[in-house]
C-alpha cells in the first residue's frame, strides 16, 4: 500500500466537499414553502392583562455571568470561532460587555447575523447510509449565541409555568417529564381499560421532519396566542429570520444555504418553540392523547363500530390540523395496534 500523498488529501476533500453539499441540499428541500396568505388565527391559550404578557426582557450582570460558569469548556468552537473555553476563562473581563450585547439585541429585537449561522452535522439514525433521509440535522451555532437563546427560554418557560399553559399531554423538553413518563403514564391508562376488559385502540404518529417544517408565521401567530408579544416576539422573529446552515463532514464545509422554515435541531430556544406549536394540536380530540416531542400516541376504547368510527373523526381532525398548520404526518411510520380479546378489530387507518 503507497503511502498517502497530496492527491489522496485533495481526493478525499473532494469527496467530502460533494457529501456535504448534497446533504445540505437534501436538508434545504424539506423546508416548508409558508403560504403566508392564509394564516389561520389560533384561539388564544393566554387569558391574562396586558400587564401578565411576556413582552420585554432584560438580563442583568449576575445572570449573564451564571450562564457562562455554567458553558461546558470541552465543547469545540462555534461557526463564530470562539470557544466556550475563552469566554468561561475571562468571564470577568467579558461579562459586562456581554450583558450590555444582549440587552441592546433584546431592545432592538435584533439578532447578529453570527448567531444565525449553523454548521450542521449530520447524525445517522438507521437504514442505508447512502440516503440522506435516514441522517438527523443537528445545528451547532454560536455559543454566545446559544448563551442569549438560554434567557430567552427561561422567561418562556416561566411565563407557560405561571400560567399554565402548556398541556399535560407534552412530555418532551419539560423540567420533570421524559420519554419515560411518557410511557409509564400512558401505557397505566392502557393497563387500566385492559383490566376492565375493555378492547383499545392504540394509534401512533409521527410528524414528517417536523422540527424543520415549522413554518414561521404560523408559529409567530401561535406564541401571540399564549402571550408571548411586543419586543421578545419581535426578537424571536428576527432570530428565525435570515438563517443559513452548512453541512460539516470531516472538517470539509458546503456551501451555506438559507434557513426558510423550522427550529433548529440543537438550539437551546427551539424545542419550547416548537412545544407551543404543537400545544393545541389534540383539541376538539375525544381520545386520551400523550405526546413526546413529534411523536404523538392516541388511545381510545373501541367496544363497538361507532367507537371506531369516533376514533376515526379524531384522527381526520388531527389531518385537518396538520394541513392548516403546514406540518405533515410521516404516513410510513404511522401505525395502529388493536389490544383485547373483544377488539373488533377495524383499521382506522
Amino acid at each position: 500500500m503507497r503511502p498517502l500523498d497530496d492527491r489522496d488529501t485533495k481526493e478525499a476533500f473532494k469527496d467530502n466537499k460533494v457529501i456535504a453539499e448534497k446533504l445540505n441540499e437534501f436538508f434545504a428541500s424539506v423546508f416548508t414553502a409558508e403560504n403566508v396568505r392564509e394564516i389561520p388565527k389560533p384561539e388564544p391559550s393566554f387569558v391574562g392583562d396586558k400587564s401578565e404578557e411576556l413582552s420585554l426582557v432584560e438580563v442583568t450582570l449576575e445572570e449573564v455571568l451564571e450562564l457562562i460558569e455554567k458553558l461546558n469548556s470541552n465543547k469545540s468552537p462555534r461557526p463564530d470561532g470562539i470557544h466556550p473555553r475563552v469566554l468561561k476563562e475571562f468571564k470577568c473581563e467579558i461579562v459586562e460587555l456581554l450583558t450590555m450585547v444582549c440587552n441592546l439585541s433584546f431592545k432592538s429585537a435584533s439578532v447578529p447575523s453570527d448567531w444565525k449561522i449553523a454548521n450542521v452535522t449530520p447524525i445517522f439514525k438507521k437504514g442505508s447510509r447512502g440516503d440522506p433521509g435516514n441522517y438527523r440535522p443537528v445545528s451547532l451555532t454560536s455559543v454566545s449565541g446559544k448563551l442569549v437563546e438560554t434567557i430567552v427560554k427561561n422567561k418562556i418557560v416561566r411565563h407557560i409555568d405561571e400560567h399554565k399553559l402548556l398541556h399535560k399531554s407534552q412530555h418532551g423538553f419539560c423540567k420533570g417529564r421524559s420519554c419515560l413518563t411518557n410511557l409509564l403514564e400512558f401505557f397505566e391508562g392502557v393497563n387500566k381499560h385492559v383490566d376492565k376488559g375493555d378492547p383499545v385502540d392504540i394509534v401512533y404518529l409521527d410528524f414528517q421532519k417536523a422540527f424543520d417544517k415549522v413554518p414561521h408565521q404560523r408559529l409567530l401567530h401561535k406564541l401571540s396566542c399564549h402571550g408571548i408579544r411586543g419586543k421578545i416576539l419581535s426578537w424571536i422573529e428576527n432570530w428565525l429570520k435570515d438563517r443559513e446552515q452548512r453541512v460539516g463532514i470531516n472538517g470539509t464545509f458546503s456551501e451555506l444555504r438559507g434557513v426558510t422554515s423550522g427550529v433548529p435541531q440543537g438550539s437551546v430556544l427551539g424545542p419550547i418553540l416548537f412545544n407551543l406549536f404543537i400545544n393545541d394540536l389534540e383539541k376538539g380530540v375525544n381520545s386520551e392523547v400523550a405526546k413526546f416531542e413529534d411523536n404523538t400516541k392516541l388511545l381510545k376504547i373501541v367496544k363497538t363500530k361507532a367507537d371506531c368510527e369516533k376514533l376515526q373523526k379524531d384522527l381526520t381532525k388531527l389531518s385537518d390540523w396538520a394541513t392548516k398548520w403546514q406540518i405533515k404526518f410521516n404516513v410510513d411510520k404511522c401505525k395502529v395496534m388493536h389490544i383485547g380479546k373483544n377488539n373488533p378489530t377495524i383499521h382506522t387507518i
